[in-house]
């Protein structure tokens, strides 16, 4: 018997750590810099555990999920030691390593279509790892699959983003594994499939008994599942402990900036979002004090100078702040003194455009009657091929929607829903099958999409990228460069950045570039493609305030595409719900959040991701699982919607959403039932396309 299998015969038990990080060190050379990746890190992750591990990005937690997995690129300098179930991953031989990983661990990445292979069947690929396809088969069912024997025949570009993530998770768990490493797992996912993951990670995690690594961004994710949390910064670890002491009584101030950063449901809406100022040290110079310190809204002299270490503050929670945790919580209450910098801005400028007026405060009050745009019977579909045939795949259909000057509006729906379609005819970047787009008087529409950097020309500077929308006008070269630099101190970035490229700044601040771009002259509408989405949720909430403040300055209308509720009942003043190419309800903001009337709306709702639901909130380790539905959610327990979007290529006959609809009756799948936005007893201004709105 090797040494492997001997240690696989002494699998641990139930209160050993199936895992041990031990003052771990991984440094990085590039561009003749060191890069300390991983600073000193020491954690544990037990059998039958889930432990978020939770940062913005740049903290270290993906580097420390392949020093578990083995898989370090580049040959880095390391230090300390990293073991699965007994095993040195850091020392071990490249064999010793690639038979831990085949014993004992599982991975599962933000996007699967960079696992999965797009040229063989899912069924093939599954079954190479679980060793037979029957095998294959009850993984699939066993991660949520409808009709698995089915979908082994297809291609991963076949099934949806929720389905293949499915497939990743039944890939990672074949063969009984250890320890599960989830980098970002729903990052990509919409909320509804992202709640019904995570319940399918808690459920999996307590059948095979194997320890979870959970890596996000979101301490809300880390909120539905987690037993523990670990919060790293700047390739330290801040705080660990259990999630309901974590998430509830930080002991850290980076911890508690995370969790202030964070929107929510209950989230005020008149003033500006809290965000953390500044970014994190730069990497190849770690300061010789706390990493957190120049952004700390507590942080004392002694801070720059001290390296602190994880000490237990209370029960199984360990915190590397010099500070007693009560000074934390002063802090969160509002009396730990001024922040440095600002709080309400982020990207480091220390820049507050538009005052101290919330997200959530209206723009500048419309004429009665005028329009910023108006789009009536809007139709948009596509030619593509399924399956062999030539088919039209119907996006947009049948959508009315005017938008005031200086209103805000969220479009909101799940991939898939027709949401960016829309965006872009009324951008003019399509072309509609029928329906008009019509604007009032301005500048034409400017769109700013999620993924910045790839909207910005890469050998193009900041400055020669922000005037290009001045071409055509007659205008010195000394005026073109102080319009420039003015478009880009009202978006909160110095003079200095015209001579960078997109490259060469974060992603906060690639976004903040694109808005400069479209308001250089100020549009009519400035649409906003999940703008927020890939961002870390404390530059998420400093690009919301941002555009807030732009609208108010400018006068402009805002039409915000978004998946998540909690972002829109922020930016906006109404809110549209839209499900496979239709408006399905339209209404206030808060009203549609605190009083859902569609089925799908109030499932939009409670899969929103909040505290609400810790893990030891009832019964079982973890509390009550997800697809219950937030418990705090306005409006009550949410009504979880089954499975996924049907296909737009053949929508349901009747209402398209019956299919998942947790109280449809037999007259919601009629062919010849025509659901029409109708409005609401009591609420004039509430539109609705369900024929239960008034009993829900």
């Amino acid at each position: 018997m090797t040494t492997l299998e001997a240690a696989g015969a002494r699998s641990p038990g139930a209160t050993e750590p199936v895992a041990s990080v031990e003052d771990l060190s991984v440094t990085f050379r590039r561009g003749g810099a060191e890069i300390h990746a991983v600073r000193g890190v020491s954690l544990e992750i037990r059998r039958g555990e889930i432990l978020g591990l939770a940062g913005e990005s740049g903290s270290g937690k993906s580097v420390l999920g392949l020093s578990l997995l083995g898989l370090l690129p580049a040959q880095p300098k390391v230090a300390g030691r990293v073991a699965v179930c007994g095993q040195n991953m850091l020392t071990g031989s490249a064999e010793l390593c690639r038979r831990v990983r085949r014993d004992h661990l599982g991975a599962v990445f933000q996007d699967p279509m960079t696992s999965l292979d797009p040229t063989m069947r899912v069924g093939r690929q599954l079954a190479e790892v679980a060793g037979s396809m029957p095998e294959a088969i009850r993984l699939l069912r066993a991660a949520g699959i409808p009709d698995a024997e089915a979908r082994l025949g297809s291609y991963p570009h076949e099934l949806s983003g929720g389905q293949r993530q499915r497939v990743m998770i039944a890939m990672a768990i074949a063969g009984n594994p250890s320890l599960v490493v989830a980098d970002e797992p729903t990052t990509a996912l919409d909320v509804t499939v992202q709640a019904q993951v995570l319940a399918l990670l808690r459920s999996l995690t307590e059948e095979v008994g194997c320890g979870f690594l959970l890596i996000t961004h979101d301490l809300g994710v880390a909120a539905q599942v987690a037993d523990r949390v670990a919060v790293m910064y700047a390739g330290r670890l801040a705080e660990v402990g259990p999630a309901r002491a974590v998430l509830g009584a930080p002991a850290h101030p980076y911890s508690a900036g995370l969790i202030g950063s964070r929107l929510s449901l209950a989230t005020r809406r008149d003033r500006p979002l809290a965000a953390l100022p500044g970014d994190l040290p730069d990497p190849a110079a770690p300061p010789p004090g706390c990493p957190f310190e120049p952004r700390c809204a507590v942080a004392t002299d002694r801070c720059a100078q001290v390296l602190p270490e994880p000490t237990e503050v209370a029960a199984g929670q360990l915190s590397a702040c010099i500070l007693p945790p009560e000074k934390v919580a002063a802090m969160r209450q509002g009396d730990g003194g001024p922040p440095r910098g600002d709080s309400h801005a982020s990207g480091g400028t220390g820049h507050r455009p538009g005052g101290t007026a919330g997200p959530g405060r209206p723009g500048p009050p419309a004429h009665r009657g005028a329009i910023a745009t108006r789009v009536h019977h809007l139709a948009k579909s596509f030619p593509v091929t399924s399956q062999g045939r030539r088919v039209r795949l119907h996006a947009v259909w049948d959508v009315d929607l005017e938008v005031a000057p200086g209103e805000s509006v969220a479009v909101v729906g799940e991939s898939g829903s027709g949401k960016s379609t829309l965006l872009r005819l009324i951008a003019g970047l399509d072309r509609p099958d029928h329906g008009e787009v019509s604007g009032g008087t301005g500048d034409r529409p400017q769109m700013i999409f999620q993924d910045a950097g790839a909207s910005l020309t890469p050998w193009l500077t900041v400055g020669e990228l922000v005037a290009e929308r001045l071409r055509g006008r007659r205008l010195s070269r000394g005026e073109r460069r102080r319009r420039v630099a003015g478009a880009l101190a009202q978006v909160g970035l110095p003079a200095e950045v015209t001579r960078a490229k997109a490259a060469q700044l974060s992603g906060g601040q690639r976004q903040r570039v694109a808005l400069a771009r479209a308001t250089i002259i100020p549009p009519a509408v400035l649409l906003c493609d999940e703008p927020t989405s890939a961002l870390d949720v404390s530059l998420a909430a400093g690009v919301v305030n941002l555009i807030a403040a732009l609208r108010r300055e400018l006068g402009m209308a805002v039409i915000f595409v978004t998946h998540d509720l909690s972002v829109a009942r922020i930016v906006a003043d109404r809110i549209a719900v839209m499900y496979l190419g239709r408006i399905v309800e339209l209404g206030g903001a808060e009203d549609v959040v605190n009083r859902p009337r569609h089925p799908y709306t109030r499932s939009l709702v409670g899969a929103v991701p909040g505290f609400g639901a810790v893990p030891g909130s009832g019964a079982g380790p973890a509390g009550p699982p997800p697809t219950r539905g937030r418990q705090d959610a306005p409006g009550g327990v949410a009504l979880a919607p089954r499975g996924e979007p049907a296909s737009p290529l053949s929508p349901p006959p009747g209402c398209t959403f019956h299919p998942r609809c947790p109280v449809a009756e037999r007259v919601c799948s009629d062919p010849d039932l025509e659901l029409r936005l109708t409005g609401v007893a009591g609420s004039p201004h509430r539109l609705v396309a369900c024929i239960r709105s008034e009993a829900i």
